[in-house]
C-alpha cells in the first residue's frame, strides 16, 4: 500500500471549506482522510508547517503544440511544465496541426499523456472539421473517444447556424461548448487594444466591440439551445456585464480570464516588446479591474492560463510578424499570488477556487478539485516564503515568451501530489 501523510499543513479548499492547519492521508491514490493529528504507521511523512496546501489545479486552456509544432512545446514537456506549476490536470486546444477534429487525433492525445504520466491532458476538439468554420465535426465521435469539451479556439464560429448546432450537440453528449468570441470582421489585422495609445503607437487595432459582439450572438445561442457555453479568455468590462445578465437569467455560460488580462494592462505595450503580444490584446486598466471584481462575485468562474508556447526566433522578431501568446504553467500561481493576492486585489480562497472546484464544476470531473475523503489526491504544496526566478534552468517548458522571464516571484510550489505520486520541485 503506497501511504502518505502530509502533516501540519494550511489547507485551503474551497470544495470543502477548509482553510486552517489539518492534516491528509493519502492511501493508493485517493484521499483517505481529512482530519487534526493524524497518526498512522508505514508512511511518507511531508512536514507542510508553514506551507499552503491546495488541490491540484486545473487548466482549462492551454496550448500544448503536438502534433504539428513540437519545436515550440509538446504534451511531454507542456505537461511537464503543468505539473512544475502545481497543475495537475490541464485541457489541451485543438489548433494543432493537423487539428484535433476526429477521434483518432482525440485519441492519439489520449495515449501520449498516458505515455507521459505527468499532469494529465484531456483533449479538447474542434467544433468544426479543419477549424475552417464550415462543416460541423464529428463531435459525437469525438466525445466518445475522450474529448472533453469542443472549441474552435485560434477562431470564433463565425457561422450562426453551426454553432446552433454544436451547442445543440453539447446538450445531448454532456459536453461544453468553448467559444473565442472575437468577431473577425472587426479585429483582422488588429495587434493591439483599439484606443488613443494603440493610435499614438500606430498599432492596428481591435476593438473591445470584436469580443462582445461575438459574446452576445454566442449567448443568444445558449438561450435558443439551451446548450452550455464557456467563454474564453474574457478581457473587456462589457464582455464581463453579459455573461453577469446571462448568469441572472439563470442560462448555462460560464467564463474564464487569464493571469495576462488580470496583471497587464495595454500600456505595458509601450515598449513594443512583442512578449506583451496576446489575443485577445491587454486592455485598459479599468477592464482589468473590472475582470478582478468579477473573479471576485464569480461573475467569471475560471482562471485559465491561455499558455501559448513559442520558439525564441517567431516571439523575438519584429512585433507586427509575432505571434500572439505567451507562456504560464510553470509560474502561473506565483505569479498570481505576488501580482495579486500580496498586492490584495483577490484574496487566497477567490484565486483557488478559480483553479480548482471552478473549472471541475463545469467540466464534470467530479473526482477531482478538492481535498474531500474519496477524491483523487491530486495536491499542490505551495511555500509562500520562498521565491523563484523565472529562467532558461527554471522552465520545464520548452518556451520562454513572458514578460517575467528573468524576474523573481513571491511563493514556490514545492511538490505537487498527482493521483498519490509526489513530484518535488
Amino acid at each position: 500500500m503506497n501511504r502518505i501523510l502530509i502533516k501540519n499543513g494550511h489547507i485551503v479548499d474551497p470544495g470543502s471549506g477548509k482553510d486552517g492547519v489539518w492534516d491528509i492521508l493519502v492511501e493508493d491514490g485517493k484521499i483517505r482522510e481529512v482530519n487534526r493529528n493524524i497518526k498512522v504507521d508505514n508512511a511518507k511523512v511531508i512536514d507542510c508547517t508553514g506551507k499552503y496546501v491546495f488541490p491540484g489545479f486545473i487548466d482549462m486552456h492551454t496550448h500544448l503544440r503536438e502534433p504539428g509544432e513540437e519545436y515550440k512545446e509538446d504534451i511531454s514537456t507542456g505537461s511537464n511544465a503543468a505539473l512544475h506549476g502545481g497543475f495537475t490536470t490541464i485541457l489541451a486546444m485543438p489548433n494543432t496541426k493537423p487539428p484535433i477534429d476526429s477521434r483518432g487525433l482525440v485519441e492519439f492525445v489520449i495515449r501520449r499523456s498516458r505515455e507521459e504520466e505527468k499532469s494529465e491532458v484531456f483533449p479538447v476538439g474542434a467544433i468544426t472539421k479543419g477549424r475552417e468554420g464550415r462543416e460541423l465535426a464529428e463531435i459525437g465521435d469525438m466525445r466518445e473517444g475522450g474529448a472533453i469539451a469542443f472549441s474552435d479556439d485560434g477562431d470564433w464560429v463565425k457561422n450562426s447556424s453551426i454553432m446552433r448546432r454544436a451547442l445543440e450537440y453539447s446538450k445531448i453528449f454532456d459536453t461544453i461548448i468553448i467559444s473565442h468570441a472575437e468577431d473577425p470582421d472587426l479585429s483582422r489585422l488588429g495587434v493591439a487594444n483599439e484606443s488613443t495609445l494603440s493610435y499614438k503607437l500606430g498599432l492596428r487595432g481591435k476593438p473591445k466591440e470584436s469580443e462582445y459582439i461575438a459574446i452576445f450572438r454566442d449567448i443568444a445561442l445558449s438561450r435558443l439551445t439551451g446548450g452550455r457555453l464557456h467563454i474564453a479568455h474574457v478581457s473587456t468590462r462589457e464582455s464581463a456585464q453579459l455573461i453577469q445578465r446571462a448568469k441572472e437569467q439563470g442560462l448555462p455560460v460560464t467564463a474564464e480570464v487569464t493571469p495576462h488580462h488580470l496583471i497587464f494592462t495595454e500600456e505595458n505595450l509601450e515598449t513594443f516588446d512583442p512578449v506583451y503580444k496576446v489575443n485577445p490584446p491587454l486592455r485598459k486598466n479599468k477592464d482589468r479591474e473590472f475582470l478582478i471584481e468579477a473573479l471576485k462575485e464569480g461573475i467569471i468562474d475560471v482562471i485559465a492560463t491561455d499558455h501559448a508556447p513559442h520558439a525564441s526566433f517567431e516571439k523575438e522578431d519584429e512585433f507586427l510578424a509575432a505571434p500572439f501568446g505567451m507562456i504560464w504553467l510553470d509560474f502561473a500561481f506565483s505569479a498570481l499570488y505576488t501580482f495579486l493576492i500580496q498586492k490584495n486585489k483577490l484574496d487566497l480562497k477567490t484565486v483557488v477556487q478559480s483553479l480548482t472546484t471552478g473549472p471541475s464544476k463545469i467540466l464534470g470531473l467530479n473526482d477531482r478539485g478538492s481535498l474531500e475523503k474519496g477524491k483523487r489526491a491530486d495536491i499542490v504544496i505551495f511555500d509562500p516564503e520562498k521565491d523563484i526566478e523565472i529562467t532558461r534552468n527554471f522552465l520545464k517548458s520548452k518556451a520562454k515568451n513572458t514578460p517575467l522571464f528573468g524576474k523573481k516571484l513571491k511563493g514556490k510550489v514545492i511538490i505537487t501530489i498527482k493521483e498519490g505520486e509526489v513530484f518535488e520541485w
